[in-house]
């Protein structure tokens, strides 16, 4: 895991995700301008978090694949998502634990 700066969250994208760098940027840009506005870490937070959590899903590409996997059933409203969402939950407590958050 990289360190949990936005230029190490970055680099981190770039490689794993590289399409997904105007995302963050844009959620970078975002979370800047609130917490100037708001006088507050939180949102500055709340980026590290999320993309923390990303990284971590996004460099176990299995764990990836099988996290949109369930997003599609649960999407989709055919069949009870309760098991799916209990595990959509597993997965992102691991990456959450993996980031040390």
């Amino acid at each position: 895991m990289p360190e949990l700066t936005p230029d190490a969250l970055r680099a981190a994208v770039a490689r794993i995700a590289p399409s997904r760098i105007p995302a963050l940027t844009q959620h970078l840009f975002e979370a800047t301008t609130n917490a100037q506005q708001a006088q507050s870490l939180a949102p500055l937070r709340a980026f590290v978090h999320s993309w923390a959590v990303f990284i971590a899903i996004e460099r176990h590409p299995a764990r990836a694949e099988r996290l949109r996997e369930l997003e599609r059933i649960v999407d989709a409203g055919e069949q009870d998502p309760s098991e799916a969402i209990t595990e959509i939950r597993a997965i992102r407590e691991a990456a959450e634990a993996e980031a040390g958050l």
